[in-house]
C-alpha cells in the first residue's frame, strides 16, 4: 500500500447492534493492509444507544472520530457532514449494517492507487425480494432515459472518492441532495468492482418502500427538467385533441343537428382533463417546493457533539 491516509465514512442511524461489529471488521481488515486511516462515524440523531457505542470506541481508539447530529437529518446530510470533516487523501463510504463487505477495501484502495478518482463497488440483487428487485431494475432503466446523469442499478454509496472528487462534491451546495446523482454528475475516471449482495445481519433496514419511493422521486427531480417539458407537451397535445374534438362535433351538428350530449363523453372528458391538470400541478409543485426549500438557505444539519477540530 502507498502512504496515503484514508478516511472511512460510516453514517449511522439506530445501528447500536452493529457499531462494534463494523469497527472490529474494519480494523481486522486494515491491519492486513498496513495503511494509515481514520474511522469517522456520523450519528444521524439515533434514538438508541448508537452514539454511546461510538463515543466509547472514540475514547478507546484514537483513530475513531465522530460527528453527532442534534436530530435525524437523513443519510444525505450524514454523508455531506462526513465528507466535510474527513481528512483523508481518499474517503471510503460504507454503511454501518455490515452489508458492505470489508474484504473489498483492498480492491477499492488498489483502484485509487491505479489513478482512479472514483472506485465504485457494484452489487447484484441476490437476497432481495422479487418485487424490490423488479422495481429497482425498472426504476434505473427508466431514470437512465429521462435524467441528465447516468445511474446504474447496484451502484450505491459504497465507494472510494479521491480528495479531488470529494472537493468537487462539496462544491455542490444544494439543499435537496441526491448523492448517487452528484457522484455521477462530477464525472472523473471511475472503476467498478463487482460483489455479491450481503444480507443485513442485525437490526432492521431503515429504507421502507415509502422512503424508497420518495428517494426515487428525489433522484428524478434533482437532475431532470423533462417532467416540466412533458407537462408542456402533454398540455399542447391535449389542447390539440380538444380542438379536434370540438371541430368534429361542430361538423356533426351541422350535418345531423343538435343531439343531447352523452353523459359518458362529458364525464370522461372532465375526469381525464382534471387528472392531467392535477398530475401537471403535482410535478410543478415538486419543483416549486424545492425552489422554496433552497431559498430558505437552512443548514443541512446541526452538530450536537464531535471530537474533530474541523467544525463545518
Amino acid at each position: 500500500m502507498n502512504d496515503a491516509f484514508y478516511s472511512f465514512l460510516i453514517p449511522s442511524y439506530n445501528e447500536s447492534d452493529n457499531i462494534l461489529l463494523i469497527h472490529q471488521a474494519l480494523t481486522d481488515e486494515l491491519e492486513k493492509l498496513h495503511c494509515s486511516y481514520e474511522i469517522l462515524f456520523v450519528d444521524d440523531g439515533s434514538k438508541d444507544d448508537t452514539f454511546i457505542k461510538i463515543h466509547q470506541l472514540a475514547t478507546e481508539h484514537d483513530e475513531v472520530k465522530y460527528v453527532s447530529f442534534t436530530r435525524n437529518f437523513g443519510k444525505e446530510a450524514a454523508l455531506l457532514a462526513g465528507l466535510r470533516h474527513a481528512r483523508g487523501d481518499a474517503v471510503i463510504m460504507m454503511d454501518a449494517d455490515l452489508q458492505h463487505p470489508t474484504y473489498l477495501i483492498g480492491d477499492l484502495i488498489e483502484g485509487y492507487e491505479e489513478g482512479f478518482n472514483q472506485v465504485v463497488a457494484k452489487r447484484n440483487r441476490d437476497g432481495d425480494s422479487r418485487i424490490r428487485s423488479f422495481l429497482s431494475k425498472m426504476y434505473y432503466k427508466w431514470i437512465d432515459q429521462v435524467t441528465d446523469v447516468k445511474l446504474k442499478d447496484g451502484e450505491g454509496d459504497f465507494r472510494l472518492l479521491s480528495r479531488k472528487a470529494v472537493e468537487a462534491v462539496l462544491e455542490l451546495s444544494e439543499g435537496n441532495r441526491f448523492s448517487k446523482g452528484l457522484f455521477s454528475w462530477i464525472g472523473f475516471e471511475k472503476k467498478i468492482i463487482y460483489y455479491r449482495n450481503h444480507i443485513r445481519g442485525n437490526g432492521d433496514s431503515k429504507w421502507s418502500y415509502r422512503k424508497l419511493i420518495n428517494y426515487g422521486i428525489e433522484g428524478i427531480v434533482s437532475f431532470n427538467q423533462k417532467p416540466l417539458r412533458i407537462c408542456l407537451y402533454g398540455g399542447l397535445i391535449i389542447m390539440f385533441l380538444a380542438l379536434l374534438y370540438i371541430f368534429l362535433m361542430f361538423v356533426q351538428i351541422i350535418r345531423t343537428g343538435i343531439e343531447v350530449p352523452g353523459y359518458f363523453s362529458i364525464i370522461s372528458s372532465v375526469l381525464f382533463l382534471g387528472g392531467v391538470q392535477l398530475v401537471s400541478l403535482g410535478i410543478i409543485g415538486e419543483y416549486v417546493g424545492r425552489i422554496y426549500a433552497e431559498t430558505k438557505r437552512r443548514p443541512h444539519y446541526l452538530i450536537r457533539d464531535t471530537n474533530m477540530d474541523r467544525d463545518l
